[in-house]
């Protein structure tokens, strides 16, 4: 089953959408386009939110309550339209843990084509009382040496976050489909 939603009837007027090959400046590519209207269905990337939220001098990673595993990640969310990636992160933060962000720096932006979406990562230093909200279920404070990536969209972003702490980064293995295994997602 693919993650990315792929829609069958046109939201203009509800006619079904075929694959068709359009020619644009990049070359041929193949779109769904509507048989009726001809809107165009352009499967952009959808821009996600990601902060590796260091509290009180620890990272802060939590498991979003919908997983079935017992990975712990990174805070992440969709941005709102009419806000900033810097605003949105910080909702989400205050959203997700009831933090309030005290600073931002970007990490860098991280491809996460299984999704397709493009992972905006930050450092956030926060602090308050944490508080979760009912998509998470349960969070952890680690040690930066005690962090261990994963390799896929957050996981990179955090391993070049502590690369900029000079640590190098420990990866854990992904495992079998039917063992639990981490997921990068907005919680």
């Amino acid at each position: 089953m693919s993650a990315v939603f792929e829609p069958r009837f046109c939201p203009a007027c509800a006619a079904p959408l075929s694959m068709v090959e359009l020619a644009e400046d990049g070359g041929p590519k193949a779109r769904l386009r509507c048989t009726a209207c001809h809107w165009t269905h352009w499967n952009n990337p959808t821009p996600v939110l990601a902060a590796i939220v260091e509290y009180r001098g620890q990272v802060l990673l939590a498991r979003n309550a919908a997983w079935k595993h017992k990975a712990y990640a990174l805070i992440t969310g969709f941005m709102e339209a009419g806000e900033t990636p810097q605003d949105g992160i910080a909702r989400e933060i205050k959203e997700e843990t009831n933090l309030d962000t005290l600073s931002l720096d970007l990490v860098g932006v991280y491809d996460f084509q299984r999704m397709n979406q493009v992972i905006i990562a930050y450092h956030a230093v926060a602090d308050g009382e944490v508080k979760l909200s009912p998509e998470l279920v349960d969070y952890r404070l680690y040690d930066l040496p005690a962090l261990r990536c994963w390799p896929a969209g957050t996981g990179y972003a955090l391993a070049d976050w502590l690369r900029t702490r000079g640590i190098e980064p420990q990866f854990v293995e992904w495992q079998r489909p039917t063992e639990p295994v981490a997921v990068d997602r907005p919680a």
